[in-house]
């Protein structure tokens, strides 16, 4: 019975835990599962859908989350060093012995021992590496929320891109039928001999570079379509269903203009500077680590040995132990001293660094916010122009009709109404895409 216990009892130490989380050292943020149960092909899906399409298939931002599971892990490990380890191990071996002139003897001696060491005080080393290890899992964090951030905007950026497209293809065609019309009307006039050949053709091949427009346009809206496709980890030739919102002037307003605070919300936000300080904070808490080697450890021990034979009657033996040990590096051939030098030198960089992040996230908000002002007004100016565009086609066009226009008149009002139609959407797309890019620039989601 003595030959099985211990296998039991050694066997027990090797149940899993991989799914314990005994110090609660994982966040509570979850991977994105079963996106993919989404019919891309026939429900409308909108940013929020296809951000969480994109998220769920991206394999560069599941590592990245696999990798702030194993940061999260490894605070496990230095808390762990609050608790004391308790080591189980055990053998049992077959020995024979012959004498002269006596009979050979077999012996199965057997024994298991348990010993317990428990780090009772060394001058702070466990805490900042426990403080270390935690902020190491914190700009690992930040790291994935910056690369979070930087794809979401990818997918707004290429949706709004979806956008413009499907806009610009009934810009095109709208063009297309105000060219029809003129070349109609040249064609009705031609034959009552009221103009040329001259104007006929050339109303008709401004028709002809509107179809090609519109071939073109086409295009760019299936190029545009395939690479959001992409961008979400499908096939380019995935017919996805985007569901066209209804833009109104809250679109592209922001919440606060003061560009002052805003700088200051984005020092405050920003994944990048959050990442940077706990950066800082790694290299800081590693000085102090890296300080305390030089002190004494002391420890707890204790430990206790039980012997025994299984097929004599020989007598068991026990034996236990408990007492302090202390641990004092005397001379490492000056490698703590070097050791601290470089960490102190480290973490003078990672203050530079901070300072330097801080500047550069300051000055991408005030870029982005000058662009983002420059947009608005540029769209405010495109919806004047393509008002006065559009009265210009209807002036020149009922001119032409009566007679008091010629052919040049009419086709150049008709150009500068397709081009201001066209800008206007340019501008009204581009004002929503400097205001996404400023929005992440302060550190601020969809």
């Amino acid at each position: 019975m003595k030959k099985y216990l211990l296998l039991v009892i050694l066997s027990s130490i090797t149940i899993g835990t991989w799914a314990l989380d005994p110090l609660f050292v994982h966040s509570s943020a979850q991977q994105l599962e079963k996106c993919a149960d989404k019919d891309v092909s026939n429900q409308e899906l909108s940013l929020l859908d296809l951000v969480q399409i994109g998220v769920c298939n991206n394999p560069a931002l599941k590592a990245q989350y696999m990798g702030v599971k194993s940061a999260e892990a490894n605070v496990g490990i230095s808390r762990a060093e609050y608790l004391p380890s308790v080591i189980l191990s055990g053998q049992g071996n077959i020995t024979g012995e012959r004498i002269e002139d006596q009979n050979y003897v077999q012996n199965e001696p057997y024994s298991g021992t348990a010993a317990a060491s428990w780090l009772l005080f060394d001058w702070g080393g466990r805490t900042s590496r426990a403080k270390l290890s935690r902020a190491q899992a914190d700009m690992v964090r930040f790291m994935y929320d910056a690369q979070l951030q930087d794809f979401m905007l990818s997918v707004q950026t290429a949706y709004l891109n979806v956008l413009a497209a499907k806009e610009s293809l009934v810009s095109a065609q709208a063009s297309l039928d105000t060219y029809n019309q003129s070349y109609n009307e040249a064609q009705k006039r031609y034959k009552l001999g009221m103009v040329s050949l001259s104007d006929q053709l050339q109303t008709k091949t401004k028709y002809e570079q509107a179809l090609l427009a519109v071939v073109l346009t086409e295009n760019s809206l299936n190029q545009a379509q395939g690479n959001l496709a992409v961008l979400l980890n499908l096939s380019p030739n995935t017919p996805l269903q985007i569901a066209t919102p209804v833009f109104n002037d809250d679109f592209t307003k922001i919440e606060n203009d003061n560009i002052e605070q805003l700088m200051q919300e984005a020092v405050k936000n920003r994944p990048e500077m959050q990442a940077q300080e706990s950066a800082q904070q790694v290299a800081k808490f590693n000085l102090y680590n890296t300080r305390t080697q030089f002190l004494p450890s002391i420890y707890a021990n204790a430990s206790a040995t039980y012997g025994d034979n299984w097929k004599h009657a020989s007598p068991y033996k026990t034996d236990t132990a408990a007492g302090l040990s202390v641990s004092m590096p005397l001379f490492t051939g000056f490698a703590n001293t070097y050791a601290t030098q470089s960490a102190s030198y480290a973490y003078k960089q990672a203050q530079a660094n901070t300072q330097s992040t801080r500047l550069q996230i300051q000055n991408d908000v005030w870029n982005k916010y000058q662009n983002y002002k420059t947009a608005v007004k540029a769209y405010e100016i495109s919806k004047t122009v393509l008002e006065s565009a559009e009265e210009n086609e209807r002036v020149a066009f009922r001119y032409y009709k009566v007679g008091k226009s010629d052919t040049l008149n009419l086709l150049t009002a008709v150009a500068q109404l397709a081009d201001a139609r066209q800008n206007k959407i340019t501008a009204f797309y581009d004002l929503l895409l400097s205001k996404a890019s400023l929005q992440k620039s302060i550190g601020k989601q969809l």
